[in-house]
């Protein structure tokens, strides 16, 4: 049931009828500058609370965040001046242009608390990932720090340090599986950071400064610079490989770097740009996100180029194989050498695609059975990047696991129970998912190239983008799917076909 909450903090009784303007207990104003009502409480914390709201002046009364901010200052000129570093913080991001960065669309202070208006995002933060589909391996890793590093170099771009990156604050979106990263510390950090410096410090250890564990020394001084962010990613990674809180790892005495790298199974070269992002010393770590960028492309690939390329890939004709080219070393070398061989602009493009996947054919576990079930029975839930092609996997219960960008030609699922699965960006050309339960499964943009789905429970799954051709729906239930008539027009189906509507009248699709 949709309600009105209060937003006062010292409320006791926030519910309230949807209908009302003022809160039946305390009698405060349930329209939040004439404009928003909220309707729940996301959570809450030291420096203030999270809530969804509605945006009355909208038609349709959209859905926003409102994020309320409670400065730490009791005197009237400490507020006074919150207020103007808040208004000169919130406009600050509110130039903040990404798509992958929410909305800030509007933000206005009210008796003392201050407020900013965001876009909300759908999705699920990776904490909450890590815990119910288990922690990540190295490729599911890289391919995070291939998409979260952009964000962060045009944040940095824009003279904005996040403050409070972490896994709670990095949604992944249920639209198509793209990171989104939110909740700001720039705004209650600076707002408390100036206070401190204004009114004293006599309440500084109640002050907001990011999220112990993952936020460096300097950060806690009071003092971020870019580099903190960095810190930030490298802590988050930890946990996305652990599962566990980085302050819950003990640290080397002598130099205050955490101890993390017991019994995980990375690459060690992965370990040592982690190992450097969580540098306690700034001039040990890495000062910038194109310096990260320049480690993540070469570490990997130690083998000299003109070992690995030039001796077996360039053909007597001074051409290359771009589906056999492997890239081994720095840019600067791939540069060099592909400008000694004549490059295309086409072959610089494929080292750039294949960039993405060179670790993948050096790192990817050669998967049978045996050892799919070994590794989900004992948490894993997460094979993304992997090569599962022709594996049997016929009535499994594999509810909720992630297959995004997986090899899965060939594969049997039949029977097996893949209910909310994320098959996004996935290859199952001409694989068994017979009478499957694929019940809100995401398809997004995977082939379904003769996909047999005879009798399988489709409802409301994702095909948007996704090639469904000559895939075998008959029988299958695709009550409320998101699939369009050239999709199933592409299709096998027949007059036990449930579609969209709840209905089979399939001739309709013709």
């Amino acid at each position: 049931m949709i309600i009105s909450y209060c937003v006062n903090p010292s409320c006791s009784q926030p519910k309230n009828h949807p209908k009302l303007k003022k809160c039946n207990t305390c009698g405060s104003s349930l329209i939040l500058n004439n404009r928003y009502r909220v309707i729940k409480m996301l959570g809450k914390g030291g420096f203030g609370a999270t809530f969804v709201g509605v945006d009355l002046t909208v038609v349709g009364d959209p859905l926003c965040v409102v994020k309320q901010l409670r400065p730490m200052a009791d005197d009237p000129q400490a507020l006074k001046t919150a207020i103007s570093l808040f208004e000169r913080e919130a406009k600050t991001l509110g130039k903040i242009s990404h798509p992958q960065i929410p909305k800030l669309m509007n933000y206005f202070a009210d008796q003392g608390q201050f407020y900013l208006i965001q876009e909300l995002i759908n999705g699920q933060n990776l904490q909450r990932e890590v815990k119910t589909q288990g922690v990540y391996g190295e490729i599911a890793l890289r391919r995070f720090l291939e998409e979260i590093t952009p964000i962060l170099k045009y944040l940095h771009s824009e003279k904005v340090i996040h403050r409070d990156i972490k896994p709670a604050n990095i949604l992944r979106q249920k639209k198509d599986g793209k990171l989104v990263l939110i909740d700001f510390g720039a705004v209650k950090d600076q707002v408390n950071t100036q206070l401190a410096k204004t009114f004293g410090q006599t309440a500084l250890t109640k002050f907001s400064v990011g999220t112990m564990g993952y936020a460096p020394p300097e950060q806690l001084a009071m003092r971020p610079i870019y580099s903190s962010d960095i810190y930030a990613l490298g802590a988050t990674c930890v946990y996305l490989i652990t599962g566990k809180s980085p302050k819950n790892f003990n640290i080397d005495p002598d130099t205050g770097q955490l101890l993390w790298q017991e019994d995980i199974n990375i690459s060690g070269g992965l370990v040592k740009v982690i190992n450097k992002m969580l540098a306690q010393d700034t001039r040990e770590r890495y000062k910038s996100i194109d310096e990260l960028i320049e480690a993540l492309n070469i570490q990997p690939f130690q083998q000299s180029l003109s070992q690995n390329i030039v001796g077996n890939q360039i053909s007597s004709n001074n051409t290359i194989d771009l589906s056999q080219l492997e890239v081994h070393g720095t840019d600067d070398n791939i540069t060099q050498v592909t400008k000694t061989i004549s490059t295309t602009e086409k072959i610089q493009k494929a080292i750039q695609q294949r960039r993405m996947n060179k670790s993948s054919k050096n790192l990817s576990i050669k998967w049978d059975e045996e050892k799919f079930f070994t590794a989900f029975n004992n948490g894993k839930k997460d094979f993304s990047d992997q090569d599962l092609q022709g594996l049997n996997l016929q009535g499994s219960k594999l509810n909720k696991c992630i297959f995004r960008y997986s090899q899965l030609q060939g594969i049997t699922f039949a029977d097996a129970n893949l209910s909310q699965g994320n098959f996004y960006s996935a290859d199952l050309n001409s694989a068994n998912l017979s009478n499957v339960n694929a019940f809100q499964g995401y398809f997004s943009k995977s082939n379904l190239e003769n996909v047999d789905f005879k009798g399988a429970n489709l409802g409301s799954a994702d095909f948007t983008n996704a090639n469904l051709s000559n895939a075998n729906l008959c029988g299958a239930n695709l009550k409320n799917a998101k699939i369009n008539q050239q999709q199933l027009k592409e299709a096998k189906i027949n007059w036990n076909t449930i579609f969209p509507d709840g209905s089979r009248r399939w001739w309709k699709v013709f």
